[in-house]
């Protein structure tokens, strides 16, 4: 009676899991963990959401073949009820075929959602560097991402940061610029963590 107890106390526990699964963007390159918008994330969800715990499987230069790899696992290891899946920005800025990027993006919503967790995918456009054509296809995986699977958007996760806010590389946002990213991601998430 009690393994039973505690065996439905632990999946309780894990069903409310929100898993974050990117890059750099998310993992706080370059700034302190506790000023990285996942900090402040969870910072809030304690305030709002108690009954949820975030977990930050994000890593550096993490692309969506990487993701594809480790996606699996990390399903296994969390069994979250919400993935923020945050991955693409390191396929634009190699110039990884659209074909192959959109393949990829596919199979981890897929595999999401075939644990029976939400999706919020989070956005990311990239600077011209192959051209205006790849920048403008690349920006339109997510919302076809979004149509086809159904699932929370962020257009744009680095929406409304000024110049100021990016580091030295011109790529990633310093600490000041955390606060915004959160604000950014928390209206595509909030509406999963209440509803039944």
């Amino acid at each position: 009676m009690l393994t039973a107890t505690l065996a439905l106390s632990h999946t309780a526990l894990a069903a409310q899991t929100v898993l974050v699964f990117g890059d750099s963007l998310s993992a706080g390159y370059g700034i302190a963990r506790d000023d990285s918008w996942v900090s402040l994330l969870q910072q809030s969800l304690k305030k709002s959401h108690p009954q949820f715990s975030v977990m930050n499987a994000s890593i550096s230069g993490e692309t969506t073949s990487g993701g594809v790899r480790r996606i699996t696992k990390a399903l296994q290891e969390h069994r979250p009820a919400v993935v923020i899946l945050e991955l693409g920005a390191n396929d634009g800025l190699r110039g990884t075929s659209l074909e192959e990027t959109e393949k990829n993006l596919n199979q981890m919503i897929q595999l999401v959602k075939k644990g029976n967790a939400k999706v919020v995918l989070l956005g990311i456009q990239i600077p011209p560097n192959y051209g205006l054509d790849y920048a403008k296809k690349f920006g339109a995986l997510y919302p076809k991402m979004k149509m086809r699977h159904k699932v929370a958007l962020v257009p744009f996760m680095l929406k409304d940061i000024p110049p100021e806010q990016f580091q030295v590389d011109n790529l990633h946002p310093n600490a000041a610029a955390q606060p915004q990213i959160l604000h950014n991601v928390l209206p595509a998430l909030t509406p999963l963590l209440s509803a039944k």
